[in-house]
């Protein structure tokens, strides 16, 4: 048995790309996007053909909407592919709007259900600020399940788990990058590396408090730099890998343990604790690195959204 296979067994594998051609060959049961894995895709030749069309079907619509349109043309290909969910994700640019949020979230599972794809296929990816929490929440409450982006601490994990969110997804390597370039030339590879990852350690910490509590969102390891980080999260409730970290797991003959035990999680002794707004922004400040990295990943979904909507006025 390969890694992947055994990895299966204990974390259900989810393929992080916008490249669905790639998908079927490594049987993931879901799938995850944002706006740089779609404009890394968009660019390739053998989408272009897709997003000429969908452009054309839909000119004379305002930008944002046949943005939105074209993220669903590709999580519909997607899904005619994988058994379970995709993510889609919200325009980063309305983070810290809550009420934007919660309209372009039902915008896009409006799209979804007009081609004929129920709302539980479908994960609505909102960056975990506390307007995109807030926005979640809402989400939540009108059936429309949710996907927490751009985690990077304890307290934005926390107030997901309180605003019941469906899904959140630490990032697990910008949390080892961080990190790495912190120390510098101190930074020690072999000593940082596994269960000893700053990434990893910062998804057991939250995996060990949503089991020790009952809390019942789903937790994603996401953003990956090796297989080391994802053999170390083993157990996790479910991890989103890209197409080349799958291929070097199904190529892997290494065995494979269990890491991660919500049996053993629940025998912790564990402080509960809650955040209100205050106390929220409070805690995300005083984590420097998550700061840095939510401002960071923002900007960077910003960006990579305002390119896609340059292709998509070109084509």
């Amino acid at each position: 048995m390969n890694q992947l296979d055994a990895l299966k067994h204990f974390t259900t594998v989810v393929a992080d790309s916008g490249d669905f051609r790639q998908l079927a060959q490594f049987k993931p049961q879901d799938a995850t996007t944002n706006p740089s894995l779609i404009l890394k895709a968009v660019q390739k030749a053998d989408y272009q053909p897709l997003l000429k069309d969908t452009v054309s079907r839909f000119k004379g619509l305002a930008l944002d909407e046949i943005m939105d349109r074209l993220l669903v043309r590709f999580g519909c290909e997607i899904l005619s592919i994988i058994p379970g969910r995709v993510s889609t994700e919200v325009d980063a640019r309305l983070s810290f709007d809550t009420a934007a949020t919660v309209a372009r979230g039902e915008r896009l599972i409006a799209l979804y259900q007009a081609e004929g794809i129920h709302l539980d296929r479908v994960l609505i990816k909102v960056a975990a600020t506390w307007e995109g929490i807030q926005a979640a929440a809402k989400l939540e409450r009108r059936g429309i399940h949710t996907n927490l982006t751009l985690l990077f601490s304890f307290c934005q994990a926390v107030a997901c788990g309180h605003a019941r969110v469906q899904l959140i997804s630490p990032f697990v390597g910008r949390i080892y990058d961080w990190h790495k370039k912190s120390a510098g030339a101190a930074w020690d590879e072999a000593a940082r590396a596994g269960a000893h990852d700053p990434g990893v350690q910062s998804v057991r910490e939250i995996y060990s408090h949503y089991k020790h509590f009952g809390i019942a969102t789903e937790i994603m390891g996401a953003s990956f730099r090796n297989v080391g980080q994802i053999t170390a999260l083993a157990g996790c409730d479910l991890l989103t890998i890209s197409p080349e970290l799958l291929a070097q797991l199904a190529a892997s003959k290494e065995p494979l343990e269990r890491a991660l035990d919500p049996r053993a999680a629940a025998k912790l002794d564990l402080p509960a604790v809650k955040y209100d707004e205050a106390g929220f922004r409070y805690a995300l400040n005083e984590d420097a690195m998550a700061t840095e990295k939510l401002a960071e990943g923002l900007r960077a979904f910003a960006l990579d959204a305002a390119k896609l909507e340059q292709l998509v006025l070109a084509a």
